[in-house]
């Protein structure tokens, strides 16, 4: 039907209140089907109503109507029971991936920890952060120079707490890129729990979702230009229009990275590769040269999208896997959280580590266009539902939880640690239902 048809109006349920809401247009996925954004800068005690309407005529079931109050991002207002919270949001009863992390973790030794962690690894890599969590508040003190990035996992955790009460729990966060923890179950001393952005076959770190796609979710609509949901509504021509090539743009954060543009400058009706920043291999850009940076929905131009690890997990395969374009994907000892719901040659093609193999496979992918277009739609599909807001928070809530589940002792505010306060939210209107009431409004 076209992007410009449907209009989206949602307003509150009530006439007597009234709410800013931010409604951008419906994205269009090619395939018959749109995805709605919209970011609520208020809260509504009644309900919202939402209308679908295509020309003037309601389309689906619109309209839609949510009873319950419904609450703006910054509002702080948890529901107090976890198992209603997780009810509501669907999460899944099980996420494999975290299942297979806390295998080597039957009990958590939090003395061991305090002992250990802060001399083991903060020195070195300088990229620990110690959380506490306590009667729903955030607490941490960072171990180590490099740790600029706990601006993320602050933001997802008080993003949590404001929507469900969390477990009390005590843990330590590796903010930097590579796992650390490489210890196996069965040596003595065994592994001690660290949580990590990235996990590796060699490593024994429990993983949460990558800050990348965490802010990138958190931030839809607001500070991001490239979300998890914004690329499926800009996936570029119909499959059949797409250029007939592999495409790679990138950094020169791992040597396979320049072979790559090596092949490429070889095999230009096959591979179109260029390195847009040297950082790394800087006398290589003589030779190499340097490409032009390229828009992100631009990539989609492209029949086929090679991803290559960075210096750990390439971050934007998420992003990739959900374009309408067929991913070839460099075999790695890195994963990240959703790798597991994958299979290779049904949601991408598999390409060896030294990248042997990529010709082949591009022209393998040429001569069998429906099957690689099968494949492609497959891994589409899958990172549509893996990769949906909602599966973010309930993988970290279940990692707390089944963190907390296994601590040995009580978790405490620690010396050195500060409060990460709420953000304040002075402009929006948040009167919590949930909130309990005080002694003296008894």
């Amino acid at each position: 039907p076209g992007r410009t048809q449907f209009k989206v109006v949602i307003k509150a349920l009530s006439p007597k209140e009234v709410t800013r809401i931010y409604t951008p247009r419906p994205l269009d996925r090619n395939d018959g089907t749109f995805l709605m954004r919209y970011r609520m800068y208020g809260s509504v005690t009644k309900g919202l109503k939402i209308e679908i309407l295509y020309g003037d005529k309601h389309v689906a079931q619109s309209p839609y109507i949510l009873k319950e109050p419904v609450y703006h991002e910054y509002c702080d207002c948890p529901e107090e029971d976890p198992e209603v919270w997780q009810d509501v949001m669907s999460c899944p009863s099980q996420e494999p991936q975290i299942t297979e992390d806390f295998i080597s973790f039957p009990t958590i030794d939090l003395q061991r920890m305090l002992k250990e962690i802060p001399a083991k690894f903060s020195q070195t890599r300088g990229a620990i952060v110690h959380y506490t969590i306590l009667d729903n508040h955030i607490y941490r003190r960072s171990l180590g120079k490099y740790t600029d990035f706990k601006m993320f996992s602050d933001e997802m955790f008080l993003s949590l707490a404001r929507k469900v009460r969390l477990p009390d729990v005590e843990f330590y966060l590796n903010v930097g890129d590579w796992p650390v923890e490489h210890r196996k179950a069965n040596d003595t001393p065994g592994p001690l729990p660290v949580i990590s952005w990235c996990g590796s076959v060699d490593s024994r770190d429990i993983v949460l979702p990558t800050y990348d796609v965490t802010h990138s979710t958190l931030e839809t609509l607001r500070g991001v230009t490239n979300d998890l949901l914004s690329i499926q509504g800009n996936t570029g021509p119909f499959w059949e229009n797409k250029t007939e090539r592999a495409l790679f743009r990138g950094r020169d954060s791992r040597e396979e990275r320049l072979h790559l543009v090596k092949l490429s400058k070889e095999n230009p009706e096959l591979l179109d590769a260029g390195i847009t920043g040297y950082f790394f291999f800087r006398e290589k850009e003589k030779d190499l040269g340097k490409a032009q940076l390229m828009g992100f929905f631009d990539f989609f131009k492209y029949k086929y999208q090679v991803n290559v690890d960075g210096t750990v997990a390439a971050y934007r395969f998420p992003y990739l896997l959900l374009g309408d374009s067929l991913v070839l994907k460099q075999d790695s000892q890195y994963y990240e959280h959703f790798y597991i719901g994958l299979k290779p040659w049904k949601h991408y093609v598999p390409v060896k580590r030294n990248l042997e193999d990529l010709l082949e496979k591009i022209k393998w992918a040429k001569e069998n266009d429906e099957e690689a277009r099968k494949i492609a739609k497959e891994g589409q599909q899958m990172a549509r539902e893996l990769l949906q807001p909602h599966r973010f928070y309930c993988y970290y809530y279940k990692v707390l939880q089944k963190y907390a589940e296994r601590q040995a002792s009580k978790p405490e505010i620690r010396d050195g640690m500060e409060l990460v306060p709420q953000p304040d939210d002075r402009d929006s209107v948040c009167s919590c239902h949930r909130k309990k009431p005080l002694r003296e409004d008894l």
